[in-house]
Formats: C-alpha cells, sequence, structure tokens
C-alpha cells in the first residue's frame, strides 16, 4: 500500500452485510470503522466489521467510479469479487 494510492474496500459488518467505501489509509479505516465516531453511521451500528476486500486504484476519481460499480452489483457478485480476489 504506497503513499498517495488510493483504495476501494469491502467490509463485512457483524450482521452478515456488506459495506462499500473507499480511503487512502485501509488500516486506519478499519480502526474508524470498528472503534471511532469517525466510521461510517452504516457500520457503527454493526460493529466489529472485518476487512475482506481491498482493490488499489490510481486516483480518487478512479476510486469513486469503483465504489459506485460494486455498490450497484448484487450481493452474489460481490461475494463472488471477494471469493476470486482470496484465491488469486
Amino acid at each position: 500500500m504506497g503513499p498517495g494510492a488510493w483504495y476501494v474496500y469491502v467490509l463485512r459488518c457483524n450482521d452478515g452485510s456488506l459495506y462499500t467505501g473507499i480511503t487512502t489509509d485501509p488500516q486506519r479505516r478499519m480502526q474508524e470503522h470498528n472503534h471511532s465516531s469517525k466510521g461510517a453511521r452504516y457500520t457503527r451500528a454493526r460493529r466489529p466489521v472485518e476487512l475482506v476486500y481491498v482493490e488499489t486504484v490510481e486516483c480518487r476519481a478512479a476510486a469513486c467510479k469503483r465504489e459506485y460499480r460494486i455498490k450497484q452489483m448484487t450481493a452474489g457478485d460481490k461475494l463472488a469479487l471477494i471469493s476470486a480476489a482470496r484465491f488469486s
């Protein structure tokens, strides 16, 4: 995870739901989601969360576009994306 990079990530929440977001620091963002008021309102009510997918992108604009595309996927497609990443 290099400096200046952007990341799209997917979290699995305690209730089994999936949350997608973008960040420049996935480890920091995980801490915020699990232990801080800076975590998304959605995840604050569903702690603890687990990081299940991270994808590096070249810039914030690309991260936003990719985040949108992932959010449009069905739950099954998201699970397939996560599964494929674990085995590649």
